[in-house]
């Protein structure tokens, strides 16, 4: 890309001063002042490309929690690809064309139903049609069993109700069972999933808050696709003078599959 053609405040462009600049004032402006307006323009247009790449293509983000354990850490820190589903144009609430469509088995970011304004990860595993329910633990898909070497179960004999699982409910395979249907954390379903609506569940998956508990992700709300580790640490000893010897140097520039 070619240069902006500029005209230096010392005349030696073509133009005569005018607007009630002398002629000697012009032409004796020092060099440091150049030097000045070209190092701001250079953090500008740093600045400008930052903003651009953060808004389209790639974003940082912090894992806080260990519901993605096994995959994801808490302490990680990603780089998140926003292309890949359709960047959302700040302001204007529309979305750039997607280079690729949400696929099974996949890690997202996305928003969640019920805080749509934060930022949750998770891994994909019901797609829009799917039928999915869980037996003792195991995922099983339009019939088939699941084979998910990601998962991790840290109450390997245990189970668990919670209240919130009741909207699943309104879809299920047999139709609505208010009042009759009791799902728990690791034995629930067969539900079907809508159209343009996801299931995700965390790898760690008996300490995750998922889709069991407070219902599907909408397509629009699907925001990225984790791509690398750019940085991990151990987070409740990272702080003080001891983080540098914290640092998780093997997790460091790990793809996120």
């Amino acid at each position: 890309m070619s240069e902006p053609n500029e005209t230096s405040p010392g005349g030696h462009g073509n133009l005569e001063p005018e607007g009630g600049v002398e002629p000697w004032r012009a032409r004796n402006s020092p060099g440091w002042l150049r030097a000045t307006l070209d190092a701001v323009r250079s953090v500008v247009l740093a600045l400008v490309i930052l903003l651009v790449m953060r808004a389209f293509l790639v974003e940082a983000f912090k894992i806080p929690t260990s519901s993605m354990e096994g995959t994801l850490m808490a302490g990680d820190f990603l780089l998140v690809n926003k292309a890949v589903y359709g960047a959302e144009i700040p302001g204007m609430g529309l979305n750039l064309p997607a280079l690729a469509a949400p696929e099974r088995g996949e890690v997202i970011v996305f928003h969640p139903p019920h805080e749509p304004t934060k930022h949750y990860v998770k891994r994909l595993v019901g797609m829009p049609g799917d039928t999915l329910k869980m037996r003792d633990k195991k995922l099983f898909r339009n019939g088939d069993r699941v084979q998910e070497p990601y998962a991790r179960h840290a109450d390997p004999h245990g189970d668990a109700v919670h209240p919130g699982m009741a909207w699943q409910s309104r879809f299920l395979m047999e139709g609505p069972r208010p009042g009759r249907y009791r799902p728990s954390r690791d034995n629930w379903g067969p539900i079907v999933i809508p159209p343009d609506r996801y299931f995700v569940l965390g790898d760690n998956r008996d300490n995750s808050e998922d889709s069991r508990y407070w219902g599907l992700v909408k397509r629009e709300d699907i925001r990225g696709r984790p791509w690398i580790v750019y940085y991990s640490s151990e987070p409740e000893l990272a702080s003080g003078l001891g983080w540098f010897r914290e640092i998780r140097w093997d997790r460091i520039g790990g793809r996120i599959r």
